[in-house]
């Protein structure tokens, strides 16, 4: 299992950047070789990439979800991943995104890239996208204000 943890600050308050984070439909707008990906409903997404120059699919359970502070991820079929994206109040006007994924690559051309750190250069260029876009544009394309929590965890706890 490989691990990469990115970090980006964006000029946009914390809501704005989770706001944005949470319109999973729109990451194709700025993370490389993402196709697509379908929110099926309020924890699962399917998700369609370009990987190691072939085609990969999976999908994805959201296993927990705090507004402003964090998602959580784990794949549920295809590519083994699981992650979190943490959001974090710099000032009224700045927040930090940080990112870390666990992943297992597949293959030899996957192998060989990630011993190259490409899965980490394409994730730092993801986080330089997505700073661009949400600072661009200044506000969030949706919001998804749900709380999503971890199975052990009863919520209200």
């Amino acid at each position: 299992m490989s691990s990469i943890v990115k970090a980006v600050d964006v000029e946009v308050p914390v809501r704005t950047a989770y706001d944005q984070w949470t319109q999973f439909e729109e990451f194709p707008r700025f993370m490389d070789g993402v196709e697509r990906v379908e929110q099926l409903d309020a924890e699962n997404l399917r998700w369609r990439a370009q990987v190691g120059g072939k085609t990969v699919e999976w999908t994805a359970r959201i296993t927990e979800q705090i507004p402003d502070k964090r998602i959580a991820w784990t794949s549920t079929s295809g590519a083994r991943n699981a992650g979190v994206v943490t959001f974090h109040r710099l000032s009224d006007e700045r927040s930090r995104v940080a990112l870390q994924i666990d992943y297992e690559p597949e293959g030899f051309v996957e192998k060989a890239g990630d011993l190259l750190g490409v899965m980490e250069s394409r994730a730092e260029g993801d986080l330089g996208r997505f700073k661009d876009f949400i600072e661009k544009r200044g506000e969030e394309t949706g919001a998804w204000r749900g709380r999503i929590s971890p199975p052990d965890e009863t919520p209200g706890c």
